[in-house]
């Protein structure tokens, strides 16, 4: 099965060497489990040919808001429109779980309530799981097809699943603590409070439920789904 990974952003140039850029955290996260990859830099407005050039696309975390005026934003939203409206599955993670929110249409919006950083914990339809977390914007709006699967008394969308068309989580779960390390050395002076910094440093090396993640986005995937093939059954995303 072919995934096609949209690549949003980019990690810190001074990881890179060292822990990969996004994608590759990705193919890690998801090695052996019958996946080839192709990569799609659609921050750098390298966009697939069609949405079937992948079996299903995963959309990485950024530093951009979705909100902001980039470039690359409105032919991505169009690109998830496109996908979802034929039952091409997306998974997206942090920016990916708010871009695919907002194109379908929901909101995000930087929260008032600040950052979530490093090692934190949410329930899982009852599952107490463990993953980090880099960010300070959320879905404040759902969509209309969205329900929440994931959450935590700071991040009450923190996963939602759309039918069998896309499941999205705001954590990360190919982030492991040296990425959190390196992203509080490299892109958090002046942006995130320094006492998250100092309980985040106290957090590392917490065991992290990572795997079962990875296992609910395989499963996500590999679960069998009919296209429509009557555009009038499509569904209305709210969108215009």
């Amino acid at each position: 099965m072919r995934i096609g990974i949209l690549q949003c952003g980019q990690s810190p140039a001074q990881l890179k060497d060292q822990l990969g850029d996004y994608p590759d955290m990705f193919v890690e996260l998801l090695a052996n489990r019958g996946f080839d990859f192709r990569i799609w830099h659609v921050e750098a407005m390298q966009f697939p040919d069609s949405i079937h050039d992948a079996d299903g696309w995963l959309l990485t975390g950024s530093r951009h808001g979705a909100y902001e005026d980039h470039p690359f934003i409105p032919p991505l939203e169009a690109f998830i429109r496109d996908a979802y409206a034929e039952a091409v599955p997306l998974v997206g993670i942090c920016f990916g779980h708010q871009i695919i929110a907002q194109a379908l249409g929901g909101k995000v919006q930087k929260y008032a309530g600040g950052w979530a950083v490093g090692t934190q914990d949410y329930e899982f339809e009852g599952q107490q799981i463990r993953l980090n977390a880099w960010h300070q914007d959320q879905v404040v709006e759902l969509p209309k097809d969205a329900q929440i699967i994931g959450r935590n008394l700071f991040c009450e969308n923190a996963a939602l699943i759309y039918g069998d068309r896309a499941l999205t989580v705001q954590p990360h779960p190919e982030f492991g603590d040296a990425m959190v390390g390196g992203l509080m050395q490299y892109r958090a002076e002046g942006v995130v409070p320094a006492e998250l910094l100092d309980v985040a440093k106290a957090r590392m090396g917490e065991t992290k439920e990572s795997s079962l993640i990875a296992d609910r986005i395989e499963n996500f995937f590999k679960q069998p789904r009919a296209r429509l093939a009557d555009p009038a059954q499509q569904p209305n995303q709210g969108v215009a």
